[in-house]
């Protein structure tokens, strides 16, 4: 294991180690507190870069926030790779679901990742009692446009989120093995998420407790939609962590 500098309520890491090293990536911190928990981690300074840590196995696992959307979680990815070479990067949260026959919670570990704004396509590596199947996109855009989605569903796409193939481009060019574990928290058809509920997030995922606010005087009707949202996005959240986590072991 690394050196440590202890701080209040802080471990700094300031050396390498000879063991397997994951880090895992989500998006939102609803989806880093699963991971953590899973974990059962401690909090640590890499560098500037600020992860939960832990041993899984024989892995040394560190996890991370990256942000929403293709921009943001590349830019994280980048920044944290070069504070934490890893053997291994696992993305673990949440994703909107296209196949009407995967329930809420189910956990898909794409064998295909797509780029809907560049049309790259990206292969995660394989791993050990793992089965990947399935195509995830990866769009800067909330979609719901129903002809768009049809044409997504026609191509093979099962579920979409907003990071996986940014973190794919990067791990790719920088020769790091790869995957991602994504679970089903909502689908186009429950018309629980639209334009303002996603204009609720910040850029680094966190809620936006005024425009929160503001939402629920100005659409009381929809308070019960919000209250499903969140019990559904919190057991797929806890889903993909727990597979996530189950992975590193393999190591």
């Amino acid at each position: 294991m690394s050196p440590r500098v202890h701080r209040p309520g802080l471990i700094v890491v300031t050396g390498g180690g000879g063991v397997p090293r994951a880090l895992i990536l989500a998006p939102m911190r609803m989806e880093l507190r699963p991971v953590a928990r899973a974990l059962r981690s401690e909090r640590v300074v890499v560098g500037n870069e600020h992860l939960h840590r832990a041993t899984v196995g024989r892995a040394d696992v560190g996890a991370a926030v990256i942000g929403v959307g293709p921009a943001a979680a590349a830019r994280a990815t980048a920044r944290l790779l070069d504070a934490w070479p890893a053997d291994l990067v696992l993305v673990s949260g949440i994703a909107g679901g296209l196949d009407p026959t995967l329930g809420i919670g189910t956990v898909i570990v794409p064998d295909t990742v797509v780029d809907r704004s560049t049309g790259k396509r990206f292969h995660p590596t394989a791993l050990s009692n793992v089965t990947a199947s399935g195509t995830i996109a990866t769009s800067d855009e909330l979609i719901l446009d129903d002809e768009r989605l049809a044409q997504m569903r026609s191509d093979g796409v099962i579920a979409v989120d907003m990071e996986t193939a940014a973190v794919a481009e990067v791990c790719s060019a920088r020769g790091c093995a790869w995957s991602a574990f994504r679970a089903i928290s909502d689908r186009p058809s429950d018309g629980l998420v639209d334009d303002t509920v996603f204009a609720m997030l910040k850029p680094d995922g966190q809620a936006d407790a005024g425009a929160a606010a503001r939402f629920v005087v100005t659409h009381p009707w929809r308070i019960p939609r919000l209250v499903r949202l969140g019990r559904d996005s919190t057991l797929a959240a806890r889903r993909a962590a727990d597979a996530a986590v189950a992975a590193c072991a393999q190591l």
